[in-house]
């Protein structure tokens, strides 16, 4: 078992339910293939994460990455705060020294921004993303009531996380600042990006084909 643990939380890339914030521009097939592949860059960008272990918890049963050859686990029912702090508590129980989970959203998320996360000596670090929220969170320690009072996809969660963080006398750093695809105009700004992999630079300029 390695130091670390790696959790990346997906949805299942069901059209009508994945990234419906970015039609107009994607028809629900486009929107939930291209996320699909989100998921795929992730996994391939951070399955062999130095000093971590790496698993896929996706929120239903779907036989979406079966082929990806990384451990699977299912989320537990209830929001988000309540599935996340199962996620990390479930790791730190097996031993790690850190957990941390990452979404979906991000997927040119740099290296450095989650290596960041794992050396920050604190009981949880929070990687903040532009629109308020952040992409990722990791943790040493946890308390059931870390998440109490914040209210999820708003400007202010972030900041309402930190607050209710440290009511419970945790501790808290934030590390870099990274962005999530959520609206359309973010998909111009990903295809800009010079890191992406051939297959889901390809991908992406099938779905948006004004991109030049």
């Amino acid at each position: 078992m390695q130091a670390n643990l790696i959790i990346l939380f997906a949805k299942a890339p069901v059209p009508g339910s994945a990234k419906t914030r970015l039609a107009p521009a994607l028809t629900p097939k486009a929107a939930a293939e291209l996320y699909r592949a989100f998921v795929d860059e992730m996994i391939d960008r951070f399955r062999a994460f130095k000093d971590t272990d790496f698993e896929l918890h996706t929120d239903t049963r779907n036989d979406a990455w079966d082929d990806s050859g990384v451990t699977r686990k299912l989320q537990i029912s209830g929001d988000l705060g309540l599935r996340m702090i199962h996620a990390l508590d479930d790791g730190l129980n097996r031993g790690y020294e850190k957990t941390i989970i990452l979404g979906s959203d991000s997927p040119t998320l740099p290296s450095g921004h989650v290596r960041t996360l794992l050396t920050l000596e604190t009981d949880v670090a929070l990687g903040p993303a532009e629109d308020g929220g952040f992409y990722a969170i990791a943790a040493r320690r946890t308390d059931p009531r870390m998440f109490d009072g914040v209210e999820w996809s708003q400007p202010t969660t972030m900041a309402a996380a930190i607050t209710a963080i440290r009511r419970c006398g945790l501790t808290v750093e934030v590390g870099d600042l990274w962005f999530d695809v959520d609206s359309p105009g973010d998909l111009y700004r990903l295809a800009k990006q010079s890191d992406l992999s051939p297959v889901f630079a390809q991908l992406l300029k099938r779905s948006l084909p004004d991109i030049s």
